[in-house]
């Protein structure tokens, strides 16, 4: 018997994350594979050097080496890709956690149980705090244990530090999505804002180092927080995990005052 808002979130996610984990470790094997024709090749740096600066920017981590494993994923995976989708899960989740509720009609039943709202959305959220470290493990392991089979030389520890920050930069838009969805109950804007905030801190993230005007904001965007030091090479940050954690916890904050005082739909 589910006994906890938390477990029965949980269940309700039980085909769609199995489908998710399944989805990125073919994502993994599918680079894995081109891995080894690009391997050592000159060639693929000489073509990230021909792009158009701000192009390079956007989609290439600076100073990431295609003829390397590390630089290969950074570009390849991490750059672009897997924050993609880790994004479309938390934010899809996020909006779903209290606006889809009230969209569906249930949110006012698990309202009329003894639970208090700060703790519904506690458990809320911390579905969608599990479910996506959950990803971003599976992402993390399928890289470790794929990589082996094509001789790719990953470090461990700083593998497991990017998917933390992964997990982080997700979490940030997650939350944002939920909070909105807490606070007005409208999924559309749950959803739309979110990705359209994080369309603008990516291009933000990007641009800065090119664009002049631009160069002092891009510290404020999740995404340097997330690869501004380059985690697959240097490792954990404490400093950028910090920035993120605290957003995160900002969002909730927010998320609970305008939750508690709002009137649900019914």
């Amino acid at each position: 018997m589910l006994r906890s808002v938390l477990t029965k979130t949980l269940y309700d996610q039980r085909r769609a994350l199995p489908a998710w984990v399944i989805g990125l470790a073919l994502l993994v094997a599918m680079y894995v594979a081109i891995w080894p024709s690009v391997r050592g090749e000159p060639s693929m740096n000489q073509f990230l050097d021909q792009m158009p600066e701000g192009f390079r920017a956007l989609f290439a981590m600076s100073g990431a080496d295609m003829s390397t494993p590390v630089g290969y994923i950074e570009i390849e995976l991490l750059s672009f890709m897997g924050p993609l989708l880790l994004l479309i899960y938390t934010v899809g989740v996020g909006a779903a956690a209290v606006a889809g509720e009230e969209e569906r009609g249930t949110l006012d039943q698990l309202l009329a149980t003894p639970l208090h709202r700060g703790r519904i959305l506690a458990e809320k959220f911390g579905a969608l705090l599990v479910g996506t470290v959950a990803l971003s493990a599976a992402l993390g392991l399928a890289l470790l244990g794929e990589g082996m089979l094509a001789d790719m030389d990953l470090p461990v520890g700083n593998v497991a530090a990017a998917m933390l920050h992964l997990a982080l930069l997700a979490l940030v838009f997650g939350a944002l999505a939920f909070t909105i969805g807490a606070v007005t109950g409208h999924p559309a804007a749950s959803r739309s804002v979110p990705a359209v905030v994080a369309v603008l801190a990516y291009i933000l993230n990007g641009l800065g180092p090119v664009v002049s005007w631009l160069a002092p904001w891009q510290r404020y965007s999740p995404f340097f927080q997330y690869a501004g030091h380059d985690p697959l090479r240097h490792g954990f940050s404490f400093a950028a995990a910090s920035v993120s954690a605290l957003t995160i916890a900002v969002l909730l904050a927010v998320a609970l005052i305008g939750f508690a005082r709002r009137d649900v739909a019914r």
